[in-house]
């Protein structure tokens, strides 16, 4: 007489432009600097212990610059992500390889289109022993027994294969702006514990966003993103203001970052981020505004972020995205 309905949906970071290879692949190796290391950690409804906590980590680099064109970019990178839910009992472990191509579009490299390929082992574990089945409740209690088989085992692994485009632009080699577009499990794998007939859906992201100074000292950083995945879909957009503590020393530039963005129909993310030299440390906290605040208190959750670029002295790149 009763019927429950399921969904689930890929990990995802309020943060998005902080974690640029689970986002898009042709982010990769498509910064100003010599090698780029970036690691996320989120902790949703810490109302609910431990219901949903994520970590990622990414390294990628341009390789074969005194082989391809002066300004276009050929990037590779290796990143992880590991994401823990209800309280451990299922864990999913992600492991990519991806590479990207950027064709310059002008003599100045200011705008190049590139594309960017991933390919991903995933691996995803089932604690049965923290489950309760039905039939294990009995006069006596829960029995610790259930004739539930898990025919695939608790262990489960697939390959997955991920894809994006990127367009990346700048008027005077001072702001940039960026419009991308991305797909993750286009070979659509097989998962299941108890059989296969599971598909897991494609995910599309379509993302977009820009840096704008206003003065030597300001700059608005801008971004938005809506993902989709079957029938479900986000759309989150915000912005933060930048104030250099230091302006004129390029090599030594010290930033504070304030701002906020907002996930449509669900939570108000403030923003505060610190950068000097070539480090960046971000941090947000998701405030529910939707009927959910009842269970979660308004608690949507922590999420911290750090981008270290490593750039040569007297390094001068092109503008490429940041946020």
């Amino acid at each position: 007489m009763l019927t429950l309905g399921a969904e689930a949906q890929d990990p995802h970071f309020s943060q998005f432009f902080a974690s640029p290879l689970t986002l898009n692949p042709a982010f990769t190796g498509k910064f100003s600097g010599s090698w780029r290391l970036a690691a996320n950690h989120r902790d949703q409804w810490p109302s609910i212990p431990k219901a949903y906590v994520t970590t990622s980590a990414s390294f990628d680099f341009p390789i074969l610059k005194s082989r391809i064109p002066e300004n276009d970019v050929f990037g590779v990178g290796l990143s992880g992500l590991t994401d823990a839910s209800a309280n451990g009992i299922l864990k999913l472990n992600y492991g990519s390889v991806s590479m990207s191509y950027h064709k310059a579009l002008d003599e100045n490299g200011y705008s190049t289109i590139g594309a960017g390929f991933q390919g991903t082992y995933s691996s995803l574990n089932l604690d049965i022993s923290k489950l309760q089945f039905e039939d294990m409740l009995t006069q006596n209690g829960f029995t610790g027994t259930t004739s539930d088989i898990i025919y695939n085992g608790n262990n489960q692994a697939y390959f997955d294969v991920n894809a994006g485009l990127l367009y990346s632009g700048s008027t005077n080699g001072l702001n940039n702006f960026y419009l991308g577009a991305s797909m993750y499990h286009i070979n659509r794998p097989k998962v299941g514990f108890k059989d296969k007939n599971w598909y897991l859906s494609g995910r599309i992201s379509i993302h977009g966003g820009g840096s704008f100074p206003l003065s030597e000292q300001l700059t608005v950083h801008t971004s938005l993103i809506h993902q989709m995945q079957n029938k479900s879909s986000e759309t989150i957009a915000g912005a933060a203001l930048s104030v250099n503590l230091n302006p004129g020393e390029e090599t030594s530039n010290s930033s504070i970052y304030i701002g906020s963005w907002v996930r449509f129909n669900d939570a108000v993310i403030p923003y505060v981020g610190l950068e000097f030299g070539g480090l960046r440390i971000g941090a947000s906290y998701d405030f529910n505004i939707s009927s959910l605040k009842a269970a979660t208190a308004s608690r949507g959750g922590s999420e911290f972020s750090i981008i270290f670029i490593k750039r040569p002295a007297e390094y001068k790149g092109i503008p490429c995205p940041k946020f």
